[in-house]
């Protein structure tokens, strides 16, 4: 028996029962058919869709002997793309590009903790999502809305924030496309595989950053991996999926994914042709997936299963590989559910007692993701630029109901077949709008009611302007124009421009003819066109976002939303030398508002940076060596911190320890403000000689964050540092200190070198220490090893010495009790995991100081041990010399530079 059987349960040396959980079914339907039944009984599968009938399915599985529940997997994005949908009991939220129009990745936590809620109250445990691609091609992709924008880091921020809202929620992530859908073209038929055209360089500095950052983030359950072609110098892959150079060699060993891979549905037609169900599932597995994903079709799936069989019985696929697979889906199983859970869902009664206050969310959200991105003539709100006897016309496009609506329920409930959520979304028509004069009926109720006029309200369609528009048109003092998707389906931007010019000709003879145009799905519809001179936006076209629209056009609300990405910004390009009131920090007034401003940054950053463990009290040191000065952009009515910079001096040294502003007030100029007060209160100290970005004491930041876009260095280029010649510092970790074991020879390397290693504790005994760290690292690092000799329970530093008594270097170690983990993050556990810490290596340059170096390392690491330690970090280590502790079993954690400039640089500031 194998190693990788032996760990598992018994019942898993069945092979049936293996390949069983490597396949992710769905089917049409609410009610468990014979077909579903089949699957779960005899092979043993999980189910891909749910609604009341989740509940059934987890028994029939329990009865059949499932050792651990099913995974029941939902497509849950919000706006247009909700397999649930309950007017009663399940909340209409934005869409991912809606939510990051209303700028604020607090917002984006909270909706996706709020969706995973009811989901989970109905017993899924799987959402696939969120959408991780960037539209590279923003124009023209079929994504839209569904993916955050065009911007890389934007985007990461925002699917961070949803991935942890899902899993503070206790449901499952899964990112999707890999490696991307927002960068596609079709190169052929509807019927052809889209193809990726980008190098891998090129993706890597855009498409793969969120995918990349979200794996970071550590908290990505797994990856869909998607159905499109690569063609580009590199690669050339016919079906990502199918690809082990996409799954294998890109997703698990250059990204480091350890999670769940899931195939793109196999029921492709481009794939059926080429390869057939068989073939395709068997090339799937091997390519490094561990699920295959079969929408429909009870025949293409029961194929498949058998496709596994053969290629198991053919020696193309091992038991081995199979039970790779097996593990990492029973531990994503263990995560996300257990039989008390899946057997008693919560159910309606806590929809009943939550629907309520989601209602309230679902308002807020989409009252703050309307976007007004012109308004040239004031035309907003209507209530002030149009009488109430003036007429208004809505003019609107045919589109088909969004399959979580009224509209659709309605569909249903008459007989109608069911949209498939996998058709409508991932395998859509490329004219998408078509029968469906339902949809905007509500709207135009609703702007009749709230205007208590006259409305007129008629459709449009691809047969262009009829002469009954021109009748309308000629009567109505204001029109409002909506358009979905007008770039895919260009009959709407014909007819808006053809109305356009027509209103601007009748305002030409004197008449009013007010136009305002709406998008109600891609903001790039008129984005760019400033002939449409009031364009406004909403992100998807649920009744939710009707009804805020509505509020919006009357002045109800004030639109806050922007456009997404790199048009919000360079929108707000005017705006960057706006100034910010900064004030002094007061501790009393502003230590809990800067605590939430950091929660706030750390459910929108990586793990790698230290937000989620630092604190108002990580920044003042209360050190008689040092002078400090902080500062704060803040909102004095609402007490709420936009923006913090943390500043130190010492012995002709000025730094900035810390800068950051609250993520839904980026691109506003704040950070210029704080940045501009900070460097004027550094250069107004006496005796100045240099001025660095990062610190080492207090080191939350010890640099500025290396960044994959290179956007955090950039930042500060632009306000006036030369970040030429860092200082690279990286922190290290050995995450399983438990399991460590020294390299071989690395002990015998250091007898015959004649090294030999001292602890000691207090200052009694520490002046040739704290010489030798003031010779060779600056003067916050002697502050550091004074504190650290101060806490002589809980720290104390290694000497490194020759035959001849020299000292040759130092390090600090302290235990997971230490002071030193408030001003040191990486030290501090947010899971309350004992941290062992070697911090601050000083080894000059010398033919030994590789080895001294291993040397110090090995016994804070002995003492990390011997302390019962669940793991080591490593603060800071210079430049390359991360290499030869990398052999000793360390992993990069995070990665700074220390940028050091001469206080002239800012002149004009002192």
């Amino acid at each position: 028996m194998t190693k990788s059987e032996s760990e598992l349960d018994p019942l898993w040396q069945n092979l049936d029962w293996a390949i069983g959980q490597m396949l992710i079914m769905g089917w049409d339907g609410t009610e468990v058919t014979p077909q579903i039944r089949n699957l779960i009984e005899n092979h043993h599968l999980a189910a891909e869709q749910t609604a009341s009938l989740v509940q059934e399915l987890q028994t029939i599985a329990h009865q059949a002997g499932h050792p651990q529940p099913l995974l029941i997997a939902v497509d849950q994005e919000n706006g247009g793309v909700n397999s649930l949908f309950d007017e009663d009991y399940i909340c209409q939220f934005p869409s991912a590009m809606g939510i990051a129009a209303t700028g604020s990745t607090e917002l984006a936590y909270s909706v996706a903790k709020a969706t995973a809620t009811e989901v989970s109250a109905v017993g899924v445990n799987l959402i696939l999502g969120p959408v991780l691609d960037v539209l590279t091609n923003a124009r023209h992709q079929p994504l839209g809305v569904r993916a955050t924008g065009d911007d890389p880091q934007e985007a990461s921020q925002f699917c961070i924030a949803a991935i942890n809202g899902f899993k503070d929620a206790g449901v499952a992530t899964c990112g999707k496309h890999f490696p991307s859908y927002g960068n596609i073209d079709f190169l052929g038929s509807s019927l052809d595989m889209p193809i990726i055209t980008q190098t891998l360089e090129e993706l890597s500095l855009s498409a793969l950053v969120p995918f990349r950052n979200a794996i970071s983030a550590g908290r990505l359950d797994a990856m869909f991996v998607g159905g499109c072609g690569i063609q580009s110098a590199g690669m050339n892959v016919m079906h990502a999926c199918l690809s082990d150079q996409v799954v294998d060699d890109l997703l698990r060993n250059e990204l480091g994914f350890k999670g769940v891979a899931i195939s793109e549905c196999l029921e492709m037609q481009s794939l059926i042709q080429e390869y057939g169900v068989k073939g395709g599932t068997v090339m799937a597995v091997e390519a490094g997936n561990d699920l295959v994903l079969l929408c429909r079709a009870h025949d293409v799936q029961l194929e498949a299963i058998s496709g596994l069989k053969l290629g198991v019985e053919n020696g193309i696929i091992s038991k081995d590989r199979i039970y790779t697979s097996l593990k990492r889906v029973l531990r994503l199983k263990s995560v996300c559910t257990s039989w008390q859970k899946a057997l008693n869902p919560p159910g309606l009664s806590l929809l009943s007692k939550i629907h309520p206050t989601h209602l309230a969310l679902s308002r807020k959200a989409y009252d703050q993701s309307i976007a007004v991105v012109r308004d040239k003539d004031n035309l907003l709100p209507l209530s002030q630029s149009l009488l109430q006897e003036e007429e208004l016309l809505l003019l609107t496009p045919l589109v088909k109901p969004l399959p979580a609506s009224a509209a659709t329920k309605n569909i249903l409930e008459k007989g109608n077949k069911a949209i498939s959520m996998h058709e409508r979304w991932i395998h859509q028509e490329r004219g998408a709008i078509m029968s469906g004069e339902g949809v905007f009926r509500e709207l135009g109720r609703s702007i009749a009611r709230i205007r208590n006029g006259k409305l007129l309200h008629t459709s449009y369609t691809a047969n262009g302007l009829r002469p009954v528009h021109e009748n309308l048109i000629n009567r109505a003092s204001a029109i409002i124009i909506v358009t979905a998707d007008a770039n895919r389906n260009m009959y709407q931007t014909g007819f808006t421009k053809h109305v356009a010019m027509m209103c601007h000709m009748l305002r030409g003879t004197g008449q009013k003819k007010s136009l305002i145009v709406v998008a109600v799905s891609s903001p790039y519809d008129f984005a760019m066109d400033k002939s449409i001179g009031t364009y406004v936006c909403t992100f998807d076209f649920t009744e939710t976002a009707m009804a805020s629209l509505v509020r919006a056009l009357y002045g109800e609300i004030v639109p806050q939303g922007s456009m997404p990405g790199t048009m919000r910004k360079s929108k707000k390009v005017s705006k960057t030398r706006q100034q910010w009131l900064v004030e002094n920090y007061d501790r009393e007034r502003d230590a809990s508002a800067l605590d939430e401003l950091l929660k706030t940054l750390a459910r929108s950053s990586t793990p790698s940076l230290p937000y989620i463990t630092a604190g108002a009290n990580s920044f003042e040191l209360f050190n008689t060596h040092v002078e400090e000065a902080h500062f704060v952009v803040r909102n004095s009515s609402t007490k709420t911190l936009y923006g913090f910079v943390a500043t130190y001096y010492m012995k002709g040294v000025g730094a900035i320890g810390a800068l950051f502003v609250d993520p839904a007030k980026r691109n506003v100029s704040i950070g210029r403000s704080l940045h501009r007060r900070a460097m004027r209160s550094l250069l107004q100290r006496p005796g100045i000689k240099t001025v660095q970005l990062g610190l080492t004491f207090p080191g939350v930041f010890p640099g500025v964050p290396v960044d994959e876009s290179g956007s955090n260095k950039s930042w500060f280029d632009n306000v006036g540092w030369d970040t030429q010649f860092p200082k690279r510092l990286t922190n290290m970790v050995i995450e399983d200190l438990g399991a460590w074991t020294a390299p071989e020879g690395l002990l015998q390397s250091i007898q015959r070198a004649s090294l030999s290693f001292d602890l000691i504790h207090g200052l009694d005994n520490a002046e040739s220490v704290l010489n030798h760290v003031a010779t060779h690292a600056g003067p916050e690092v002697v502050e550091l090893y004074r504190f650290a000799l101060h806490e002589t329970n809980t720290s104390g530093v290694v000497r490194a010495k020759n035959s001849m008594d020299n000292l040759l270097g130092t390090v600090i170690i302290c235990t997971a009790g230490s002071r030193l983990s408030t001003y040191i993050p990486s030290l501090h556990s947010a899971s309350g995991e004992d941290v062992g810490g070697i911090i601050a290596p000083i080894v000059p340059s010398t033919s030994q100081s590789r080895l001294i170096l291993q040397g110090l390392v090995f016994m804070g690491v002995r003492q990390n041990k011997a302390h019962k330690s669940a793991k080591s970090v490593l603060s800071w280590v210079l430049d390359e010399a991360y290499e030869p502790l990398s052999a000793m079993g360390f992993d990069i954690q995070q990665t700074f530079d220390e940028i050091t400039n001469s206080p002239e640089n800012w002149s004009d500031l002192s």
